[in-house]
């Protein structure tokens, strides 16, 4: 599922929800890539969708790093939002 600068891959799971993320050396240098997941955690954690049981990944694109914080929420609540309404 694409949504702004992030695809969100849901693979369905008992249990708790997991987030991991997969960020590309392409996106640029260690410190980049550390920025970009730590603003991808905090949207994820103030995203106003509920997440259902299963692991969620979110690839982001190198635009992240400089995206105003309120597109990220809103492409995070989006993401999950679609995937719960069966878009895979």
């Amino acid at each position: 599922m694409r949504s702004g600068p992030l695809r969100v891959r849901y693979f369905a799971a008992p249990g708790l929800p997991a987030v991991g993320y997969a960020i590309s050396k392409r996106t640029g240098n260690a410190v980049v890539r550390n920025r970009i997941r730590r603003r991808l955690r905090a949207a994820v954690t103030q995203a106003t969708t509920r997440m259902t049981s299963g692991f969620y990944l979110i690839i982001p694109d190198a635009s992240t790093e400089h995206a105003p914080f309120t597109d990220l929420e809103l492409a995070v609540n989006n993401a999950i939002t679609a995937l719960q309404d069966g878009g895979r």
